[in-house]
């Protein structure tokens, strides 16, 4: 399983604690630094079952920047989200742990990294 992490972020501090006290193999990705190409983004969302503005923090400064509240959610309108999170990575929702089943869970609360740990 890999963690997509920001380290600043004490949601993403308390997932891997808990990754730690029940033993789990997993791999930290420190997505700011080792910035998701387009085409994980992609692979992500069809993980996590998501739309890219399901994933997306609206409350950042980039995202007020780039007027994301005003930018259409549908098909037409994906691809464009989808280069927003990977040319400004503060954007992306933390954490995001892959599960080894193939899904992938926003881990934000105790119960969602305990969910990806069953998977």
């Amino acid at each position: 399983m890999e963690i997509w992490i920001n380290p600043a972020c004490s949601k993403c501090r308390s997932a891997l604690s808990l990754l730690d006290a029940e033993g789990a193999g997993y791999t930290v990705r420190r997505y700011l630094e080792d910035v998701p190409s387009p085409a994980e983004i992609r692979e992500v969302l069809e993980r996590l079952g998501l739309e890219p503005w399901d994933i997306t923090r609206t409350r950042e400064a980039a995202a007020e920047e780039l007027g994301l509240k005003e930018w259409p959610r549908d098909d037409g309108a994906r691809e464009r989200w989808i280069a927003a999170l990977s040319e400004h990575p503060r954007l992306i929702q933390r954490p995001i742990i892959t599960a080894e089943d193939g899904t992938a869970v926003v881990a934000r609360t105790d119960e969602a990294v305990r969910d990806a740990l069953s998977r």
